[in-house]
């Protein structure tokens, strides 16, 4: 069974740096394809970044891309999302998502999630 964990949420100052980690248990974490989404009250859950296990990435638009970095460590079965220059738009719960099929910007096409962990940005 495939567990996911994040950690690393929080509350800063518009500008400022979170650093997210979702831990994978259960799999072959090199076969992973994980992203990260974010939901705020009232709004669906949104693709924000991604990795395939070949280390591509995909970014939901380059506002985010060039704020935000998403990497994975095969060795400690964690992805990683580096969020800086934070701003109140971006206050949800990020949760972790993967697949073994393949990388989507869909929720619904993701059969693990984690539990969520709240970012929350103040200005």
């Amino acid at each position: 069974q495939v567990q996911l964990v994040e950690s690393g949420g929080g509350h800063v100052q518009t500008g400022g740096s979170l650093r997210l980690s979702c831990a994978a248990s259960g799999v072959n974490f090199g076969t992973l394809n994980v992203a990260w989404f974010r939901q705020s009250p009232g709004q669906e859950r949104q693709f924000v970044a991604g990795i395939i296990w070949n280390d591509e990435r995909a970014f939901r638009d380059a506002f985010v891309k060039n704020r935000f970095t998403i990497s994975r460590d095969n060795t400690k079965n964690t992805v990683d999302l580096q969020m800086t220059v934070l701003r109140p738009e971006d206050t949800a719960v990020y949760y972790c998502a993967a697949d073994t099929r393949r990388l989507t910007l869909r929720a619904n096409d993701y059969d693990y999630w984690g539990q969520g962990t709240q970012v929350t940005v103040s200005s």
